[in-house]
């Protein structure tokens, strides 16, 4: 097989099947070396972890391609306000997760805060209408001590302390 092929098949099996975004595979992977980056280099980064609010409600009341709308928003939204060395990733269902590299603690609660900000304050458009989309967010600043799999329950962990302080529904 022709290397272009492979490596456009490749692409094809790290692309999220809905969003332009990697999909989790392709994330645990990329979280893995920025995670070796940061224990090779001492320098801190952090995981940031979002799940949008009442999804199943969108779905039910306005449908799943309304519910796509929403995810997508939530996407291009992260996609528009990170760096380009920052990897945004859909880790399932509605549920995101961003690398953001060489990003302390204050900088990724910063960070998180900020895109939080911007998804909850611009709402998505379906069909003309507006759907007002929220998310919930946590973050993990780690050294690269750990394995992916911890990072990624920590930051989960931060979401759901987050959401349970502020109410907000699933």
């Amino acid at each position: 097989m022709p290397l272009g092929v492979l490596h456009q098949q490749a692409n094809l099996a790290d692309e999220d099947s809905l969003l332009p975004v990697i999909n989790r595979r392709a994330f645990v992977r990329e979280l893995s070396r920025a995670m070796s980056f940061a224990q090779r280099y001492t320098q801190p980064s952090s995981l940031a972890f979002f799940d949008v609010n009442n999804m199943k409600t969108i779905n039910d009341e306005l449908g799943h391609a309304a519910g796509d709308a929403a995810l997508m928003h939530v996407a291009e939204m992260l996609l528009e306000h990170v760096r380009h060395s920052d990897v945004v990733g859909r880790l399932g269902g509605d549920q995101f997760g961003i690398v953001l590299a060489q990003a302390d603690e204050d900088a990724s609660l910063r960070k998180t805060e900020e895109l939080a900000a911007a998804i909850n304050n611009q709402p998505a458009i379906w069909k003309g209408k507006e759907i007002q989309v929220a998310v919930a967010h946590g973050q993990y600043t780690f050294s690269g001590k750990e394995e992916p799999s911890q990072a990624l329950l920590a930051a989960d962990q931060a979401m759901y302390r987050h959401k349970r302080a502020a109410g907000a529904g699933r």
